[in-house]
């Protein structure tokens, strides 16, 4: 066997390592895996990577570099106190500690590695990243493109040939490129992008914005001043880090700044709503890129198979609503965009080092869970939407905003659903919980919803009234265990109960419901949408079995366990599990069909 190859995702935020370990590719450590890309210098001469430099750059800005990789491939030279750097021996600090890392994990020296760079990476710049390489001892083997890293970490369990958009917005750089992906083979078909779109920008410009509004308070330009600044702009990192699964963050900084000897503090909200109202005619202009790629490989939007999230700063929810808009697609964010890059170049160096590769494996919720709620501009209730959405990697984090319906409101019932209809009796209850003892305040005061959900499968669910911070919260065990016939029709059961609508639950008894249960046969729909379930199974199961020959051994053994779960419940006239068992065989037939 040869010696090790590390694969290494260079980023202008972060980097990471990954190499094959213990039989599948990981990212090392798995307790620290993510390397803030900034390097500096103390002032006792002492060098600095990672977090340790990135504190410092909020007291010594001037002896501090990052996004270094905006300036690879040019002449521009770096600062650290006394000392300047250019972009490659800057890189190179960050590589050999990624290589350190590696090297402690495997318990062998690391002399070889794969480095990542963005798909329009000029040559100048691959040149650069090589020769940083060099200079933190690595014999770069290969320099990949960044959209096929991703599509090898994602295309591990990929059957056929697709037509893939890769949507790479890390923290300095934007790249989107097509590619042909199936499990052996990576074509780019085209490229676009821009070396100067990215996170950073974002930050920039909350940063203006929330300066604008310091300013406008009486604060005192805090631009002159370095450690002033840095500190702002990494107080607004982090509440756009927070933006992304709130809806709001708030930002305080104390001794900010002083104005004639008083001392004054920052202290500030920022909405999502504002935040992304800041960042549209950036993300405008990257899907003018994607635009571009599309008419370089002579593609319409329409002839894309999946779209691939990548990087940070896919977070930001504004941007997969954008892609599903344009597209019809939702976009597949199942693994880390942090770490899908390192994923699929430690996929191709297992592979270089004479590895048998198993797929890349991730934990990721089964299912989508929200509340009910009242939509007051259509005046619709039991309204629902998810909050944690199916496919997201484990742990997963979201708190949504809602406002209470009725004047002076004391009470608000919290539903908690597993599913993903748009109408919420038509999903799962998992858990009920009222918060009472509200402010008696006029309609629309906000209630922000908190989900949490970890690998063991706990929900955790609190409701807190924004204004007073009276919260009230639910935890509920094993949310993402799969529910038994029995089970689902106990729920459903449960369900009517609480509607008070005892007709129905009587008609449910009887297992006469034909009326309200059909619906049109037809294939599935696209991921995270509401997928009809067909009352007739016979074109199912037919469809079902010309698969079979299509499907690997796991799945094969799951529709067939499936096809018996339905006769089952055919023979005893078991609506609830018959319904149980259609919904997982449509899922799963649209897992096969869309890859290959």
């Amino acid at each position: 066997m040869a010696d090790a190859i590390i694969g290494i995702d260079l980023g202008t935020t972060n980097s990471e390592v990954a190499a094959f370990v213990d039989g599948k590719v990981r990212v090392l450590p798995a307790d620290e895996p993510i390397l803030p890309s900034v390097v500096g210098v103390t002032p006792e001469g002492k060098l600095l990577v990672g977090v340790p430099a990135r504190n410092q750059l909020l007291v010594y800005p001037e002896r501090t570099v990052k996004s270094i990789k905006r300036k690879m491939g040019t002449d521009e030279r770096a600062t650290l106190g006394e000392r300047t750097l250019t972009p490659p021996e800057v890189s190179a600090v960050i590589l050999r500690a990624l290589k350190e890392r590696a090297e402690a994990a495997l318990g062998e020296p690391v002399r070889r590695a794969i480095i990542t760079v963005p798909a329009f990476f000029s040559d100048a710049q691959r040149q650069a990243t090589k020769d940083a390489g060099a200079i933190a001892g690595l014999e770069v083997v290969r320099i990949l493109n960044e959209p096929t890293a991703a599509a090898l970490a994602y295309g591990e369990d990929r059957e056929g040939v697709k037509t893939v958009l890769v949507y790479d917005l890390g923290g300095g750089t934007f790249d989107v490129s097509l590619v042909q992906a199936s499990r052996e083979m990576t074509e780019v078909l085209a490229s676009h992008g821009d070396t100067r779109l990215g996170g950073d920008d974002f930050d920039q410009l909350l940063f203006d914005h929330v300066h604008g509004r310091w300013m406008a308070e009486g604060g005192p330009d805090l631009r002159p001043d370095g450690r002033a600044s840095a500190r702002l702009l990494r107080a607004v990192e982090e509440a756009k880090k927070a933006l992304s699964f709130e809806p709001h963050a708030r930002i305080r900084e104390e001794h900010l700044a002083s104005v004639n000897g008083v001392s004054r503090h920052l202290d500030l909200e920022v909405s999502r709503d504002a935040y992304e109202e800041l960042i549209t005619p950036l993300l405008e202009k990257t899907l003018d890129s994607v635009h571009e790629a599309l008419t370089r490989a002579g593609k319409r939007p329409d002839q894309i198979e999946e779209i691939l999230l990548v990087g940070g700063a896919t977070r930001t929810p504004l941007v997969s609503d954008l892609l599903t808009n344009r597209t019809g697609l939702v976009p597949r964010q199942d693994l880390h965009p942090d770490l899908c890059v390192a994923l699929g170049a430690g996929v191709l160096a297992a592979r270089l080092s004479g590895h048998d590769v198993e797929r890349v494996l991730v934990d990721v919720s089964p299912y989508s869970f929200g509340i009910a709620y009242f939509d007051a501009y259509e005046d619709e209730p039991d309204c629902y939407r998810p909050i944690l959405h199916r496919s997201s990697p484990l742990p997963l984090s979201r708190t949504e905003a809602y406002a209470t319906v009725h004047d002076d409101q004391v009470n608000c019932d919290i539903d908690v659903y597993q599913g993903e209809d748009p109408y919420a009796p038509n999903n799962l209850l998992v858990g009920r919980f009222t918060v009472e003892g509200l402010s008696k305040a006029p309609a629309g005061n906000e209630i922000l919803c908190r989900m949490d959900l970890d690998v063991d499968g706990l929900l955790r669910v609190t409701a807190v009234e924004k204004k007073t911070g009276l919260a009230k919260s639910i935890a509920i065990e094993k949310a993402t265990t799969a529910l038994t016939p029995e089970e689902i029709r106990r729920k459903r059961f449960d369900l009517l109960e609480l509607s008070g609508d005892e007709e129905e639950h009587e008609h449910d008894d009887d297992g006469d419901e034909e009326d309200e249960l059909e619906v049109e046969p037809g294939p599935p729909a696209a991921p995270d949408a509401t997928a009809a379930v067909p009352t007739d199974v016979a074109p199912l199961l037919e469809r079902s079995r010309a698969l079979l020959p299509r499907m690997s051994p796991d799945d094969r053994e799951d529709a067939i366990a499936l096809h018996e779960r339905i006769e089952q419940a055919l023979l005893e006239d078991d609506r609830p599990a018959l319904l149980a068992a259609q919904a997982e065989l449509v899922d799963l037939l649209f897992f096969i069909e869309e890859n290959g």
